[in-house]
């Protein structure tokens, strides 16, 4: 496999199975390369690459979600099949399960599970578009690896313009409330402290999927995961019978 859209980050001989993972706002592949200790000899790991950064860095932005969705469906269908589980965090989240409603579409049965992390499906909070100091504001409150950028001028003027573009794909992205369940089943990861999505918002993700449905919080804001990554990568590659299924929040 040689594609710019896709980084490898494991590269075993006979792959039984395939995470892919969808970064967020503002992020890179890089993001999940520490996860490749906790894959698996029969894994293969693979994160998205969105242009405009790290390897992709002189490629124009891609400034929609129908646009973006569109060439990682391309992506994805040209994979050889394996048991796959998709993993999205917060803008990753939405754009994995756009890609998953194409493949579907397209006819992929071989996508078992797409895991949504740190976002709501139906998260419509912003009507207009971020001015450069909004969008500064907007990630420093998150924390993450994206806030210490704006500390050099430098960087600021690297990243901005990325980060922008990616809020304002995700601030005029919109679920189609009448999209088609999916086949696959729906596993939701949130922070307990998350100031963009509760555990009770999370539940939300139950309505889009024809399967199971499960939900996981984990102690931490919306980057839960940087703390949390073994915990976290463990949670989304076990096999389903392990995953915590719940119905109500925990207490």
């Amino acid at each position: 496999m040689h594609s710019s859209w896709l980084t490898r980050h494991t590269s075993p001989g006979r792959p039984h199975r395939r995470l892919i993972c969808f970064p967020h706002a503002g992020g890179a592949a890089s993001f999940y390369r520490g996860w490749q200790r906790y894959a698996g000899p029969e894994s293969e790991l693979l994160a998205v690459q969105y242009p405009g950064r790290e390897n992709r860095l002189r490629e124009p932005l891609v400034p929609a979600m129908e646009q973006l969705v569109a060439a990682l469906t391309a992506e994805l269908s040209a994979l050889p099949p394996l048991p796959t589980v998709l993993f999205g965090h917060s803008m990753g989240a939405a754009v994995a399960y756009e890609t998953l409603l194409r493949l579907e579409r397209a006819g992929t049965t071989h996508i078992t599970r797409l895991c949504v992390s740190g976002r709501a499906p139906d998260d419509a909070s912003r009507t207009t578009v971020r001015t450069d100091d909004e969008v500064v504001e907007a990630v420093t409150s998150l924390g993450g690896t994206n806030a210490a950028v704006f500390e050099d001028p430098d960087l600021r003027d690297l990243f901005l313009p990325i980060i922008r573009n990616d809020y304002r794909l995700i601030d005029t992205y919109r679920r189609d409330p009448d999209a088609p369940l999916l086949r696959a089943d729906v596993h939701a990861l949130t922070g307990s402290c998350d100031p963009r999505v509760t555990p009770e918002q999370a539940l939300g993700w139950r309505a889009t999927t024809a399967g199971s449905f499960a939900l996981s919080v984990f102690e931490g804001d919306h980057f839960y995961l940087v703390p949390a990554a073994e915990q976290v990568a463990r949670t989304v590659m076990a096999p389903a019978t392990s995953l915590p299924v719940r119905t109500s929040l925990p207490v």
